[in-house]
């Protein structure tokens, strides 16, 4: 007599149903490792952005719109006063002479820090002998400590002691009150500035240049084209996107210019060499009473200055890469 084998039935435990649950695709589980990723690396970026960039501009225009006080400053309980600071500036009369050498600082050295930067890129373009070594020689001026390269040309513009004035007086030229007359004071920083950008412009468009095809300079020469005709028809017009980023950050840094001025004229003589940075220093700082609300909403009047340009800097770089 045979006896049926009988296969015993598993039946699933109390609580629990009867299908396994389904495992999310490979694909969603790639996607969701990869965003968390992305949020490990964007977090040091934000926390940075945040605590050095967002948190300072949120406290600059908060000391802008209260009425502090060194007490208020420390108990942080500072009357709210709107736009009282910002007409305060503005009523001024140290107002417009600032505004006005600020200008004349930031475009005359963005200007001649330009062309002599472009002038330099193209003749080490040409990549004679010790090109290499004379590049790096002109990189000294960026690499030295902005107080380092202030303290040096106080030195050589001294109306006593200074070497430039020894010079004038070699060739029979009289001295020059370089950092003493207020004729003279503003002249001296932008100077030393325009000494100190030179490098930076130099960098950023000779390796600009780099990125232009030799062989459009090959092809202009067959059909007849000179240097400047080359210059003027090839170079300069495929520069324009690195021309813009170099005057945009160029404009952002001289703007806010500070430690040159400050270290050789300190704003003077009689506000001759004042502008945006120095005279909001010596609002917040240079006074025994110091004037925190004023002196951070002219602080304020540099950040939209610089936002409005880089708006417009990102305007056309759009309508060019739509056109």
């Amino acid at each position: 007599m045979s006896h049926a084998t009988q296969v015993p039935q598993l039946r699933p435990a109390p609580g629990h149903s009867g299908a396994a649950p389904a495992a999310p695709p490979p694909a969603r589980r790639r996607a969701r490792s990869q965003q968390w990723a992305a949020w490990a690396f964007l977090t040091p970026v934000t926390l940075y952005l945040v605590l050095f960039y967002a948190y300072p501009l949120y406290r600059n225009i908060d000391l802008s719109l209260r009425d502090y006080t060194v007490r208020s400053f420390v108990q942080g309980d500072a009357p709210f006063t709107g736009l009282h600071n910002y007409r305060t500036v503005f009523d001024d009369p140290a107002f417009a002479p600032a505004l006005l050498h600020t200008v004349v600082f930031t475009v005359v050295c963005l200007v001649f820090q330009y062309v002599i930067g472009l002038a330099l890129a193209v003749f080490f373009h040409q990549h004679f002998r010790l090109s290499a070594t004379l590049r790096a020689l002109f990189l000294v001026p960026w690499l030295l400590p902005l107080i380092v390269s202030a303290s040096t040309w106080s030195w050589m513009l001294n109306s006593d002691s200074g070497v430039v004035n020894a010079l004038l007086s070699a060739v029979g030229v009289d001295p020059v009150n370089w950092l003493t007359s207020p004729s003279w004071s503003l002249t001296s920083v932008i100077i030393a500035n325009i000494w100190i950008g030179i490098p930076f412009n130099l960098v950023v468009l000779y390796s600009g240049l780099q990125s232009i095809p030799a062989g459009l300079y090959e092809a202009a020469a067959l059909d007849g084209a000179g240097p400047w005709r080359r210059f003027w028809s090839i170079t300069f017009p495929l520069l324009r996107p690195v021309s813009a980023i170099t005057l945009l950050l160029g404009l952002v840094y001289t703007l806010k210019v500070f430690d040159i001025i400050w270290i050789m004229t300190k704003g003077g003589p009689a506000g001759a060499s004042t502008t945006f940075a120095t005279w909001s220093y010596q609002l917040g700082f240079g006074n025994l009473l110091p004037a925190f609300g004023p002196g951070a909403a002219v602080g304020n009047l540099l950040v939209v200055a610089a936002l409005v340009f880089g708006l417009v800097y990102v305007r056309v770089q759009r309508k060019q890469a739509l056109s």
